[in-house]
């Protein structure tokens, strides 16, 4: 019987300790399966493709026509929490599973959206430069006055996994707390003190927006200048989810315009951001390089998990974490998994 080949594009992708799979190979080993790098090209991916068992996706777009070049292969594993770099609507007319690490790191993209939060609120950057630039008398009537966050709402655009953890870091500070997301039962709002509402409700009432949806042919430019204007004038806007689910030319005039306070982005409609982008020039708003998942554990939990979900399906099973799980009862996988387990096709 031959080893279970898993194709993969040649170079590690956001790694900060170089190349090689042994953390992917710790749940692969035993079944005899190996990592076969291919060159990074949609031309070259086409090559190898018709060998595959399974493909582990990074470094590059995956068009329809390498995953149509796909003849065998039951799985595409992505060792991310997004998948738009993967044509997933053609995995799934192709019948190949498309999965991801939802979990692995959002506790600490959960810190980075409310480390944005207070430090725009607490005016963070602006009140250092003060200090640096022997300013230090414009500290404190310029704090005076910012309100008092106790008592403030923050609204959540979508309520997965990451605005859940938000939610609970923000209950701590005293934050009223809603929530759109037509997806999520009301339940799972309430319980955690965040009252359900709709996009309008949220936009309308809110003094910090935090935006978590995912990028997705629908949610494209989910928010534009019509939504910006609902906004309150001292509102926030904070991006710990995708760029392109927002209409940055419309962020942009809406705090060019002052029709909203500020902003606290980690992630933009063209990364990474160009020099002339006019995000980079305003006082009220703070940039990170689109690295809220980053910490010392980053690296090796999603590669271990990537290994994990490859080891499963190519050992006939059902993927924990599945985006496309309409695929998955004509696979020839097996439902493995007889208890909920909260996430994923299995639950």
């Amino acid at each position: 019987m031959s080893k279970p080949r898993i194709l993969t594009p040649a170079g590690a992708s956001f790694t900060t300790h170089g190349g090689g799979y042994a953390l992917e190979m710790e749940a692969l080993e035993r079944l005899g399966a190996e990592i076969v790098e291919c060159p990074a090209t949609e031309e070259g991916f086409i090559a190898a493709a018709p060998e595959a068992d399974a493909v582990y996706a990074k470094g590059m777009r995956f068009s329809a026509p390498m995953i149509q070049a796909l003849t065998k292969a039951k799985v595409i594993t992505c060792a991310t929490v997004g998948v738009d770099y993967v044509d997933v609507v053609a995995a799934t007319a192709q019948g190949i599973a498309v999965t991801n690490c939802p979990d692995t790191f959002i506790e600490e993209v959960a810190d980075h959206a409310m480390m944005l939060l207070l430090a725009t609120h607490r005016r963070c950057i602006e009140q250092d430069r003060m200090v640096r630039e022997g300013r230090w008398t414009e500290g404190r009537p310029q704090l005076s006055t910012v309100p008092r966050l106790m008592g403030q709402t923050l609204g959540f655009v979508a309520f997965g996994r990451v605005a859940r953890l938000v939610a609970l870091r923000a209950k701590a500070f005293g934050l009223r707390m809603m929530a759109y997301d037509p997806f999520v039962d009301e339940l799972t709002m309430s319980a955690l003190g965040v009252v359900p509402a709709s996009l309008d409700e949220v936009l309308a009432q809110s003094d910090f927006l935090s935006m978590h949806a995912p990028a997705t042919p629908e949610t494209g430019h989910m928010l534009t200048t019509r939504h910006f204007a609902k906004m309150k004038p001292n509102a926030i806007f904070i991006n710990t989810g995708r760029g392109p689910t927002v209409d940055e030319a419309a962020l942009i005039e809406a705090l060019q315009s002052k029709r909203i306070a500020g902003a606290g982005l980690d992630v933009f409609e063209i990364e990474p951001v160009k020099p002339d982008n006019p995000l980079l020039k305003m006082p009220h708003v703070i940039l990170s390089p689109h690295n809220a998942s980053a910490s010392a554990r980053f690296d090796e939990a999603r590669k271990r998990r990537a290994g994990q979900e490859l080891a499963l399906v190519l050992s006939g099973r059902w993927p924990m974490s599945c985006v496309n799980p309409t695929v998955l009862p004509g696979s020839g996988l097996r439902r493995w998994q007889p208890y909920a387990m909260e996430r994923g096709p299995n639950s």
